[in-house]
This record gives C-alpha cells, sequence and structure tokens, in this order.
C-alpha cells in the first residue's frame, strides 16, 4: 500500500511574498532611520538636534548661543527670585543671585550639544531618532557659589551681631563702680548658608531664618565684690624680701587700683565674679625685680694643703637663690585677698652650688699634685704683670669636672679697665698694639702648656701671629727655641682655649704669679690615673727673616726723637706632636702645628729726623 503527499504550491509563493516584503521594509526603515540620521547630522552640525529641551523650553536647531541668549530669557529666577531671610521681626529680601545662585548657559548648552554626538554612529542616530520622536529633556545647570552668601550674610552679621558683654567692676580712682551686662548675638554664617544651599537647588522662593547665636552674660550681684575690692584698695601693698637694700617695694592704692581685674568663674554655686590683681603687671613687674634680688650659685674655691692632703677653703660657697615669680604671685593673692594682708615676703627657690665649703678631696678625687708647669715674662712692663696677676687670679681655685670641657673664656669673663686690666701691648690686627689687657696670653699660654704636658685633650687652640719672646723663656731669662710653638693665645669672646677633663677625678687648678722672679707657676691637682706624655718638636724649620723695619712719622714726637712700637721676629714653621699613654698603652695623639709669620719692627719719629738707611 502506498502513501501520497500532495503540496500547495500556491501557499509557497504567499510565504514567500511575505518574507521578501517584509524584509524590504526592513531595509527600507533603516534606509530612512540612517537617511534620517545622515540629514539630522548634516542640517544641525552646529545646532542642537531637534526635540531638545531644558526645563521644558525647547532648544531645537538652536546654536549654542542661540540656545544660551533664549535660556538666559526664559529662566528668571536667579535674578527675579525671592528669597526672604528673616531675624525675628526684622526681615532682608534677596535674590537667589545675590546669595550666590547663578545660572550656567554655556555648560547647560554644551550638556544639550551633547545630546545625539556621543558613541558610535549607530548610537547617535538611534539617540537623534529618540530626541526627535519623543524628545529629550534635560536640566538647566547652575552654580550655588558659597563664597558670594558667606560674604551677604556677614555683611547682615555687621548689622545683626552685637558683643556679649560681661557685668563688670571697672575702677575710677579708688571708686568701684558697677557695669550691668548684654546679651551677645552671633550670625552662625556657616549654618545659615546650610539652609540656603537646601532651598536655592529647588528654584523656589522661601523664607529662610537666620541662625543666631545668644551669649548671655553670666548674671551675679556684684555688690558683694564691689566691697571687697574696696578693702583690696584700702591701704598699700609690700613687697618684702631680706638682704636686700631695696625692700620693701610699695604699691600705693592707685597703683593697685590699675592692677585690679574681674574673672568669671564657675563653682559648684554657679557663675560669679572674683576679685583678683594683675598677674601680667606682676609677672612683669617681678621679672624685672627678679635680676636684682636673685643670687647665682657660686662654688667655693679652694687650696690644697699639701701637709695635711686636704682642701682648704679660700672663697666661700655662695647658695644661690632664684626669685619664683608664680609662687610669689600666688602669695601675694593668698595674702591680700584670702587673707587680707597687705604685706608679703617674696617667694625664692634655693639653688646649692656643686662645690660647698665643707667638701673633702678624697670626695671628688683631689688627693696630690699631678703636674705643676711655669712660664716667664722677663721684661714685661709693670702693666702687663698687673694683667697677669688679675688674669691668673680668675682661675686660682676653680674645680673642673670629670668631663667637663673647661672654657678659659668662660673664667676670664670680660677684660676691661673696670675688672683691674690696665693697657699694655697686644696683637690686633696685624700689628702690636697698647691694649687693655695685655698680657692675658702668658697666663693661656702656661695653662696649654699645663694641659699639655699633664695629658689632657686639648679642645681649641690658637696660636700667636708671630714668636713673641716671652713664650720661650726659661728660668734665668735665656731663650729655649724648643718651646717654640708651645704658646696660646686667649681673646675674650672671639678666641678661646679649651680643654677636657677626661679622667674621673675632679681637678683643682691653682696659680701663683712671682713679679720677683718673673714666673707664672700653674698647679694641677687630682689623682693620677697612671698617664704619661712623650713629645718631639721640630722646632722653628722653614725660617724666614724678619723684613727691615717701618718707620713712621709721628708728629707728636719731637725732632731726634725715635720710638719703637714693634719689634721684628724671624718667620717659622713649628711641627709638636703629643702622645698620651697609660699603663704602656697609647691613649690617644695629636699633632700642633703653628705657623708664624716674619713680623716687621716698627718705629715712629718725629718730623725732621734723620731715618737711619736699611743695611745692604
Amino acid at each position: 500500500m502506498s502513501s501520497i503527499t500532495y503540496t500547495n504550491r500556491n501557499s509557497f509563493s504567499v510565504l514567500g511574498k511575505l518574507l521578501i516584503a517584509l524584509f524590504t521594509g526592513i531595509i527600507i526603515s533603516i534606509g530612512l532611520i540612517l537617511a534620517f540620521g545622515f540629514v539630522i547630522q548634516i542640517k544641525n552640525a552646529n545646532h542642537i538636534i531637534p526635540g531638545v529641551s531644558i526645563g521644558g523650553i525647547d532648544l531645537s536647531e538652536l546654536t549654542p548661543q542661540e540656545a544660551a541668549q533664549k535660556l538666559q530669557q526664559q529662566i528668571p529666577y536667579p535674578d527675579q527670585g525671592r528669597i526672604l531671610l528673616r531675624d525675628g521681626e526684622k526681615t532682608y529680601l534677596l535674590t537667589p543671585v545675590q546669595l550666590g545662585l547663578f545660572f550656567d548657559p554655556e555648560t547647560t548648552t554644551t550638556q544639550a550639544m551633547k545630546i545625539g554626538r556621543d558613541g558610535g554612529i549607530t548610537k547617535r542616530i538611534n539617540a537623534q531618532w529618540n530626541a526627535w520622536r519623543y524628545g529629550r529633556s534635560i536640566a538647566p545647570v547652575f552654580v550655588f557659589d558659597k563664597r558670594v552668601a558667606v560674604a551677604q550674610l556677614n555683611q547682615l552679621a555687621n548689622q545683626i551681631n552685637v558683643p556679649v558683654i560681661e557685668a563688670d567692676l571697672t575702677v575710677s580712682g579708688v571708686d568701684v563702680v558697677v557695669h550691668s551686662g548684654q546679651i551677645g548675638r552671633h550670625v552662625n554664617v556657616d549654618a545659615t548658608v546650610e539652609k540656603i544651599a537646601a532651598l536655592l537647588p529647588t528654584l523656589q522662593d522661601g523664607i529662610i531664618d537666620l541662625v543666631i547665636e545668644e551669649t548671655p552674660p553670666y548674671i551675679i550681684d556684684a555688690q558683694e565684690q564691689a566691697d571687697f575690692a574696696k578693702q583690696i584698695l584700702s591701704q598699700p601693698l609690700k613687697l618684702t624680701a631680706e638682704n636686700v637694700s631695696s625692700s620693701p617695694w610699695e604699691f600705693t592704692p592707685d597703683v593697685l587700683a590699675t592692677m585690679l581685674r574681674i574673672e568669671r568663674i564657675q563653682d559648684n554655686s554657679g557663675s560669679k565674679f572674683q576679685i583678683g590683681l594683675n598677674t601680667d603687671y606682676l609677672q612683669n613687674f617681678l621679672f624685672r625685680l627678679s635680676r636684682d634680688v636673685s643670687v647665682a650659685p657660686k662654688d667655693a674655691r679652694y687650696i690644697f694643703n699639701d701637709d695635711n692632703r686636704e682642701l682648704e677653703v679660700i672663697e666661700n660657697a655662695v647658695i644661690g637663690r632664684t626669685l619664683n615669680v608664680d609662687a610669689t604671685i600666688n602669695e601675694i593673692q593668698k595674702k591680700i585677698l584670702e587673707e587680707g594682708n597687705h604685706e608679703v615676703a617674696l617667694v625664692f627657690d634655693e639653688n646649692k652650688p656643686k662645690l660647698t665649703d665643707d667638701l673633702k678631696g678624697a670626695d671628688v678625687g683631689v688627693t696630690e699634685l699631678i703636674h705643676s708647669e711655669y712660664s716667664y715674662f722677663y721684661g714685661s712692663s709693670a702693666d702687663r704683670v698687673k694683667n697677669i696677676t688679675v688674669a691668673a687670679s680668675k682661675f686660682h681655685g676653680i674645680m673642673i669636672a670629670p668631663g667637663e670641657t673647661f672654657s678659659m673664656a668662660d673664667a676670664l669673663g670680660d677684660i676691661s679697665l673696670d675688672n683691674g686690666y690696665a693697657e699694655a701691648l697686644i696683637i690686633a690686627g696685624g700689628q702690636t698694639i697698647t691694649g687693655v689687657g695685655g698680657g692675658v696670653c702668658q697666663v693661656s699660654t702656661t695653662l696649654f702648656r699645663t694641659v699639655f704636658f699633664a695629658g689632657f685633650p686639648i679642645v681649641e687652640r690658637y696660636s700667636h701671629a708671630y714668636r713673641v719672646s716671652y713664650y720661650e723663656r726659661i728660668a734665668g731669662g735665656a731663650i729655649d727655641s724648643r718651646l717654640a710653638g708651645l704658646d696660646a693665645t686667649v681673646y675674650v669672646p672671639v678666641v678661646d682655649f679649651k680643654f677636657t677633663n677626661d679622667s674621673p677625678y675632679w681637678i683643682l687648678m691653682e696659680t701663683y704669679v712671682n713679679p720677683t722672679y718673673s714666673s707664672i707657676q700653674w698647679k694641677f691637682y687630682s689623682t693620677s690615673d697612671g698617664r704619661s706624655v712623650d713629645w718631639t718638636t721640630t722646632g722653628p724649620v722653614n725660617t724666614v727673616d724678619a723684613p727691615d723695619p717701618k718707620y713712621v712719622e709721628n708728629p707728636d714726637l719731637k725732632e731726634g726723637e725715635m720710638k719703637q712700637i714693634d719689634w721684628a721676629a724671624q718667620g717659622a714653621d713649628v711641627t709638636v706632636n703629643r702622645t698620651v699613654s697609660r699603663n704602656g698603652s697609647t691613649v690617644f695623639q695629636d699633632t700642633f702645628f703653628t705657623h708664624y709669620q716674619p713680623w716687621q719692627a716698627v718705629y715712629e719719629y718725629g718730623p725732621g729726623t734723620e731715618i737711619p738707611t736699611p743695611e745692604p
């Protein structure tokens, strides 16, 4: 049995025609859309595409400039809106633009121009089609400049703000007057700006209450304090101090009246006024006074008794005291305010010296003479000897602590006529001249050699500009050139000599000047730690003869009169090496190089005097 299938050829023909028609329609639609897009692209190349609006304002096919102009005309809110700022019954009417709201037409039209122009061709044509067919609306762009709002509010604040005035007690002469207070009012600009910033974006008129902060004064009955103030002004205040010739210091009621102050305080009972004295005034007075009444602590000075090996006090220690300004002010407040007492003793802090009168040598390691050194000043003038004596006395009995770096300049202090020095020859400005303190370098040279041969580290040392004969003399007055390069100069406060006590024991220094033998002796007392010193010197090398003498006319001298004011010295270089050892091991080594300039003799002569001719 067979089956037969019949096919309806007409059905296939109809379906095919439908598919062809559908496909053709799609092609035509796409073509129309593409054609639409190309037309829009070409026609509106510099215009906003059709269908775009801003806040309901149609901007189709307008240039950005035309759109901006249209928007400015049809968006009047910034200039025509009304914002009422209110402070109770007072009101201030302002426009949004006065408060910093500005319409930005350029940014707005720029955003409008972007519609239909972003992405690929398909995306752009689709956006353009939808805008044309359904419309596309965007919001206008506003800018809120808080700075404008702040400036505007600050202007209003100048009218609104009032300072808080506390109840006060003032003094006229010695009369106390009570003044009432006033509530302070202050516009909180930042908080008000936040309220403005919340309203303006709605583009609606509105009322904004200014944020006002009020500060009430402290409410108290000031009569009791006024009576207390009168009691303070009833008699003078006296400050006293023992052992001060200028004590007491008195403040009359008129002066006290200028010092009165009223402080607002808070305690368990609430707020109230407290009468006191102006601490700034008292502080300034007491700070100035402290320089006169304070005493610096001063260490005792000693010599070492070689017989009983004990320290003997040659200058007593001074217990220092410092005016405690804060404690004194507190005492004044306590006495006059709490007790009604108008006489107050100054309060001092005691400052004890490190070295007291009862110090034992064994306690600080001063038990023996560890080194002594001499230098000689034959031929020195009386004024130079005087300066050597005065300067050396500054060091007699001084103690140097373990680890301390000692400064000669600090110990010498001011070298002046008022401090006992005389004028003698000094080296300054490249020449030998008369100056205060000439001869002090004899003392510094002696200390340098004592430190050098005792084996202590030298921190700072400067040589003289030229070889000075005083510093190369030995007992009897002869010259020993091995002493060249072992001099040190000090010129307070610019040039100093410093060394460090690197031992575990204190060092006691003693100085002795003997004008009869033209000598100065420097002693170091301590406890030997076993150190020894080896040294070598090149002596003067690379010597250079002094220049020919220089002659300078001095109209104050008579004809034929000649006076020498500077002396010739041979130039040279000297290198001194030192090795400090302990128990056979080197502790440290150092080198001292000295360059001496050749020095010219200088003579002054009276007018008409025959000048010697230099030998060829």
